[in-house]
């Protein structure tokens, strides 16, 4: 009689792939429990991973080979992609979204809060850094509180510690800086050539 595939005695091929882990596509980053991260990552890093992942169940490979290496097998770049307005967002979507709520947030915030809306917005943000979806996004925005203390005493105050916090976001990802002095114009009052208007 033939030795059973998943016997002792003979090869198990889902366990023999699983035990070599496949390369992610770039881009894309593992959650704490190891899995790929889909707010942690880019929507076309996902969406490579998906069909990466799509792939290797048609050819019969077992689905956790593709989890446990962070390692790029690509170095291009992948591409432009928006995930469709109806599915869960990707870090860009969701870093955009944040960044929109948070700037609104510091837009509304008193000239001069109590002592009560201070504490209320340090609690939150507090908060905000540690629930936020993309765990790798959080802990960095953690570490960035730690080193730049929030500064809620005013909405300029706030404002302006918010633009540097996002400034030092846009520089780790290469993007441009804004012009801090402007935060106002660009999340309250509209632009002045009127074009918000």
């Amino acid at each position: 009689m033939a030795a059973d595939a998943s016997s002792p005695a003979g090869p198990n091929l889902s366990t023999d792939a699983a035990r070599q882990p496949q390369k992610l596509p770039s881009g894309v980053v593992l959650g704490k429990d190891g899995k790929p991260c889909r707010t942690c990552s880019s929507g076309a890093a996902f969406a490579a991973f998906a069909s990466q992942a799509k792939s290797t169940l048609k050819s019969g490979a077992f689905p956790g080979a593709l989890v446990g290496a962070a390692v790029s097998s690509s170095s291009l770049p992948p591409p432009a992609y928006t995930p469709p307005a109806d599915c869960p967002p990707d870090v860009a979507v969701l870093g955009r979204s944040t960044w929109t709520l948070l700037h609104s947030i510091a837009a509304t915030y008193p000239t001069t809060p109590s002592q009560q809306e201070q504490k209320e917005l340090k609690t939150f943000m507090g908060l905000f850094s540690r629930l936020y979806p993309c765990w790798v996004c959080a802990e960095d925005f953690q570490g960035y509180m730690a080193k730049e203390q929030i500064r809620v005493g005013s909405r300029d105050e706030f404002g302006k510690w918010l633009c540097e916090a996002h400034n030092a976001v846009n520089v780790k990802v290469g993007k441009k800086t804004f012009d801090c002095a402007r935060w106002e114009e660009r999340w309250r009052t509209g632009w002045k050539d009127g074009r918000c208007d």
